[in-house]
């Protein structure tokens, strides 16, 4: 068996309300990895969706796991990675549900974790940041700024959902926050655990859908502020 084949590989979509996109992500996600000789499972994490996400998902031909109540996205992200890790796979990855990533780049991502270059492994939309929005690209940089002067990270996209972990990651990597915050308590418990962290450039796809799913600001002044208050809380635990 070649070491293509004995890898196994996650791939994990939290999932709300997605009805309209989630059946189109997942079959790209089977057309792209079936040219690949790992052995892979699509995962979605429906979180508490009110319209057939569930449905849409298990026809497109991925495995669902439901969560009763919406949890958050940090919530559902570690309810697909503890899957993972608890069925033995080797890799898994995350990307979001709106179809704002390539299965392409997904496939790229996981060249590079088959190859020792990182534990943890973000799809930077900023490293080339073109289709983005100003204000999107302004708020996203923002963040990430604001994880390095809490965490001491640098990194040029705190918050992407195109991430992909090794073994090693899915073994040790857990987190305390199940809002967006998670996405840069994340980077800040994998430096806590020694994981080497990397970067590589993806593209983001920008539809009228992805961009009403995506956050606003707003959303990002109540990610600070929770990012700072876990941050205090835990100076004192």
């Amino acid at each position: 068996m070649s070491e293509y084949e004995q890898l196994r590989v996650a791939i994990v979509i939290p999932a709300y309300n997605e009805g309209r996109s989630i059946g189109g992500v997942v079959a790209e996600m089977h057309k792209e990895l079936s040219k690949t000789k790992y052995r892979y499972e699509v995962v979605v994490v429906d979180d508490g969706s009110k319209d057939d996400t569930a449905t849409l998902a298990l026809q497109a031909g991925a495995r669902v796991i439901r969560h009763i109540l919406n949890t958050g996205s940090g919530g559902a992200t570690a309810t697909g990675l503890s899957y993972a890790q608890q069925s033995g796979f080797g890799v898994a990855a995350t990307i979001d549900a709106d179809g704002q990533h390539e299965a392409i780049d997904l496939a790229k991502g996981l060249e590079k974790i088959r190859d020792g270059e990182a534990d943890l492994l973000i799809g930077s939309r900023l490293m080339s940041s073109s289709g983005m929005s100003h204000i999107k690209v302004l708020g996203n940089r923002g963040l990430s700024t604001i994880t390095n002067l809490l965490f001491g990270v640098t990194v040029t996209d705190s918050q992407s959902g195109l991430r992909i972990f090794s073994k090693k990651a899915l073994d040790r990597l857990k987190w305390k926050t199940s809002g967006y915050e998670f996405c840069s308590e994340m980077l800040w418990r994998a430096k806590q655990q020694g994981l080497v962290i990397r970067e590589y450039p993806i593209k983001a796809i920008y539809t009228d859908y992805s961009t009403s799913k995506g956050q606003n600001n707003w959303n990002g002044f109540n990610i600070v502020i929770a990012l700072v208050s876990r941050r205090i809380m835990e100076l004192f635990e």
